[in-house]
């Protein structure tokens, strides 16, 4: 089943459609400029000093372009803390993919701990520290404390999501497709994204409006799209790096024994599924009074998350089984860390 050949990206590129506009940020070729030389060969060199060429294949991911397809309305100033975190998400998962579940529990708490501003980055003792102590630092100059605690919040589930695929991949067990789809929702570390259209904005919404079920159930909805989206795109890599266990298409094939196509295909049908209450959800959103109007904006822009991954991550080498950094090669940085 594992050597079947059809065409993933042409399905990504047809059949996956969104109704939704797609912008860029203007501000994406400065910012992917900063991130290559100010971060990946600046900052943060020493993660992978002696390996070039996998700092060349973080350059070829282009974190930047695609948080300007995310937020394409950003100021520079406000686009800065949001591709900081774009190229984070990116070190983390690839640094902690190989890493035993245990280990998670420190790396969050310390990243936690960062980013609620209760230790320093030299205190924490992990590799990645620094990133976070500056993308507190500069949210903070747009969004209040308690923005940054729910967004905090957020990067705790996307840590729990990570430590559940890990176990799963140590103990080589598939979920149900339902349990995997619930642990995508908080791995694929779209929810912290989210809570960032306030800096790109500038419009802080109350707490009672991020508790809302409908406003709840819009943002697992733009999770689950991205996820349903990137399992096809990544199943390549992930049959690659035996992390079939947490990849929905796998999990969908392993749990019906069907091909691999076909998995992709009911994975598309719950895609589409999932696509058709967003759509329903964002045309019919109760009245939120006074902040209705901004409501119905911080929506669309999540609508543009969706039709903006599909125009940037399609081009993207890093899923492809060529162009992703290596098990062995991050198996050797944690080793020496």
């Amino acid at each position: 089943m594992n050597n079947e050949k059809f065409n993933t990206l042409e399905l990504l590129q047809t059949k996956f459609r969104y109704p939704f506009p797609t912008l860029k940020n203007p501000h994406a070729d400065q910012l992917q400029e900063i991130t290559e030389t100010q971060w990946i060969d600046g900052e943060y060199l020493w993660l992978f000093e002696n390996n070039p060429d996998l700092r060349k294949k973080y350059k070829k991911t282009k974190t930047a372009h695609i948080a300007a397809q995310w937020f394409p309305t950003a100021s520079v100033e406000r686009f800065r803390p949001i591709c900081r975190l774009m190229l984070w998400t990116l070190y983390n998962d690839d640094l902690y993919e190989e890493s035993e579940p245990e280990n998670i529990q420190y790396i969050r708490d310390q990243s936690l701990a960062i980013l609620h501003g209760e230790i320093t980055a030299e205190d924490s003792g992990i590799p990645l520290g620094k990133m976070l102590a500056s993308l507190r630092q500069e949210l903070l100059l747009f969004i209040p404390e308690v923005s940054l605690s729910r967004f905090t919040e957020m990067i705790e589930k996307y840590f729990n999501g990570l430590e559940r695929e890990l176990k799963l991949k140590r103990d080589k067990i598939y979920p149900s497709v339902t349990e995997c789809i619930a642990l995508r929702e908080d791995s694929i570390c779209l929810y912290p994204f989210l809570q960032l259209v306030e800096v790109e904005t500038g419009i802080i919404l109350p707490q009672e409006i991020h508790d809302h079920p409908v406003i709840r159930r819009l943002q697992a909805l733009a999770c689950h799209l991205v996820t349903f989206f990137n399992e096809v795109q990544s199943v390549a890599k992930d049959e690659a790096t035996d992390s079939v266990y947490y990849n929905i298409v796998k999990v969908i094939q392993n749990e019906h024994k069907i091909t691999l196509e076909e998995a992709c295909m009911e994975n598309l049908r719950l895609h589409n599924q999932d696509l058709k209450e967003f759509v329903e959800l964002q045309a019919s959103l109760p009245d939120f009074g006074i902040w209705h109007e901004a409501v119905v904006n911080w929506v669309h822009y999540m609508s543009m998350v969706l039709s903006g991954w599909k125009s940037i991550s399609t081009k993207l080498a890093r899923y492809t089984a060529a162009d992703f950094p290596e098990a062995n090669e991050l198996k050797d940085k944690l080793k020496q860390m």
